[in-house]
């Protein structure tokens, strides 16, 4: 992703390394996938760090994905033969 003028250093850190909203989707829903399996595996293990961690990384990264679409941040998805 490319940094605009306008774009707060908290969305671009989250999103750098991903160049289109289906990658941030991925990257959004696999965190928070991550974050439920931690719910168990924490009671389990007596160990909430993981959870205590995943709660707000998760919400990061939904919210600089929320950003982005508010702010048109993607990059038009052109065809291959243009």
């Amino acid at each position: 992703m490319e940094r605009t003028d306008n774009m707060p250093l908290w969305v671009f850190l989250a999103l750098m390394s991903i160049e289109t909203r289906k990658g941030a989707l991925i990257l959004t829903w696999c965190s928070f996938a991550f974050t439920l399996f931690c719910i168990p595996l924490s009671y389990y293990l007596n160990d909430w760090w993981w959870l205590g961690m995943m709660i707000p990384i998760t919400a990061w990264y939904w919210l600089s994905l929320q950003w982005a679409d508010k702010h048109a941040a993607w990059p038009d998805v052109s065809s291959p033969g243009d």
